[in-house]
This record gives structure tokens, sequence and C-alpha cells, in this order.
């Protein structure tokens, strides 16, 4: 991986020297970096491709509707919604904390990613 990463800044280098980054979108302003601590070193740029590309691995997925039932909670006055979306996040935490993750899922993704991957080629 150190020589693809010396292409890589070898590369990013020779741009930065031609003044190909001058001039874009949102240039002097902070960067919003998502925190990505959790996950190991050696997988950090292969979920930031996922992540970028749309896929998300089913935990984060889980990860991602549980927070957007939570701030839809935070308005809704009905309590026959508001306890069928507690019945919903509960459902998502059961299913996180398996040990092993679930069979179903990890297959479901497996075929979104290949899917996905097979549209882009045609």
């Amino acid at each position: 991986m150190l020589t693809l990463d010396a292409i890589a800044e070898r590369r990013i280098l020779e741009a930065q020297a031609r003044g190909e980054f001058e001039d874009l979108p949102g240039a002097g302003a902070p960067l919003t970096l998502d925190d990505d601590t959790l996950v190991p070193e050696a997988l950090r740029a292969a979920y930031r491709i996922l992540r970028n590309s749309g896929f998300l691995p089913p935990e984060l997925e889980a990860n991602r509707e549980i927070r957007e039932i939570e701030h839809l909670l935070r308005s809704l006055e009905d309590m026959a919604e508001r306890s069928r979306l507690m019945a919903r996040i509960n459902f998502l935490l059961a299913r996180a904390g398996k040990s092993g993750g679930n069979l179903r899922l990890e297959q479901d993704y497996y075929e979104k990613v290949a899917e996905r991957l097979a549209a882009r080629r045609r």
C-alpha cells in the first residue's frame, strides 16, 4: 500500500504545483469530516469509497434509520405512532445486538452491491 500512497502523493503534489486546485468550490472553507475512528485504519478507504458510492453496511444503515426515527419522535405527538416507531427502534437495536450479524441481511447487502456494480459496467 505504501507504493500506491507514494504515487498518489506525488500526483497530488504535481497537480498542486500546476495550480489545478485553485478555484475549487468550497476552497478555504472548513472540511466536514466523517468520524470513522471506529473503523479499522486498513478499512477506512474502502468504507469511504462504498459510502460515497451510496452503499452502507447493514449495521450502519440500521444506525442511520434509528437516528432518523429518533429525530421524527421529537416532533411527533400521536402516541400510537410513537409506540410503533419505538417498536421499530427496539427491533433494530435487538437485531444489531445479535452476535455474528444477520446472514440474510449480509446476503441482501452483497446482492445490492453486485447489482450496482453490474449496472455501472453497462
